[in-house]
């Protein structure tokens, strides 16, 4: 079991650093002011009447870095310091957010499937991290559980990797926008462009953390066979 520890080390490493960086990053270009002076929760609403999307409520929620898009309730949650904040980081995240109404108003291919996929995920996270280990301990009797752990895992690392392209897509859209209605400089655009980066790091050390992960189990998994 040593390879999966080294694996659950290095991701852990990862992922602290690009947080931390996600958090500096965003400290930094939360004490600049906007030029055109509007808050986060002023940018999604322009954002939302701008792609004549009228059923989604931009509402403040608890904590920091909490912000998300709901599809079910229709709701752009920002935390109350993007909400409130008049800054290139608090613009583009709130613009990011709303870049995921947009995409569920407009059927984006990408989000449909990741959508479709968390009904089967949420049972197979519930399970997984159990038939794994079941599948461990009786890898010299059997590799039906393991065989079935290494499915479930495949299934949760497929949703990391589909989950990518709906990020990068989402920061597209309000780059594109916040340019085209003038909400930001081109300087403000580095730091806005570069906050959504680091956003979208985080994304992507689970990715890679996960697909490292899912191919330790498969090469005890074959590994067995041969």
């Amino acid at each position: 079991m040593g390879g999966i520890y080294l694996i659950v080390i290095v991701t852990m490493l990862a992922s602290a650093a690009v947080s931390w960086m996600l958090k500096s990053k965003f400290e930094k270009y939360s004490k600049i002011g906007l030029q055109s002076g509007i808050s986060g929760r002023e940018a999604a609403e322009m954002m939302l009447a701008d792609n004549g999307i009228t059923d989604v409520r931009v509402i403040s929620t608890p904590g920091k870095l909490t912000d998300h898009y709901n599809p079910a309730d229709k709701t752009v949650n920002l935390s109350e310091y993007v909400y409130e904040g008049r800054s290139a980081a608090a613009a583009a995240v709130a613009a990011h957010e709303v870049g995921h109404a947009v995409q569920h108003a407009k059927a984006y291919a990408f989000l449909k499937f990741r959508s479709a996929m968390v009904p089967a995920l949420s049972v197979a996270s519930r399970y997984m991290q159990w038939i794994l280990l079941i599948g461990v301990l009786m890898i010299q009797t059997t590799l039906l559980p393991l065989a079935i752990g290494v499915a479930l895992f495949a299934l949760t690392t497929l949703f990391s990797f589909i989950t990518l392209p709906v990020e990068f897509d989402a920061s597209k859209r309000a780059l594109a926008w916040m340019d085209t209605r003038g909400i930001v400089t081109p300087q403000e655009h580095g730091m806005a462009k570069d906050a959504l980066k680091w956003a979208a790091m985080t994304y992507v050390v689970a990715a890679i953390g996960s697909l490292a992960t899912l191919l330790y189990y498969a090469s005890m998994l074959f590994g067995r066979r041969e």
